[in-house]
C-alpha cells in the first residue's frame, strides 16, 4: 500500500485480501484472524468506525 498524503490518495494490491479502514484521512488494515478463520466486527459511531474486534476460530 503507498500513501501520498499531499494529495490524499492510497494505492492498494488488489490481489492482496485485506479489509482496510479509512478515518480522518488515514488508512490503516484490519488484521486477520490468525487461524485464517473468524471475523472481523467494525463498530460504527457518529458515522465513523470507532472500535474492532476480531474473532478466530478453529477449523476442524
Amino acid at each position: 500500500m503507498t500513501v501520498d498524503v499531499e494529495r490524499m490518495i492510497a494505492e492498494i494490491d488488489l490481489m492482496k485480501n485485506a479489509t482496510y479502514i479509512v478515518k480522518d484521512g488515514k488508512i490503516e488494515i484490519v488484521p486477520t484472524p490468525p487461524t485464517g478463520y473468524g471475523k472481523q466486527i467494525i463498530n460504527w459511531q457518529g458515522g465513523k468506525p470507532c472500535h474492532g474486534s476480531l474473532e478466530s476460530a478453529f477449523k476442524f
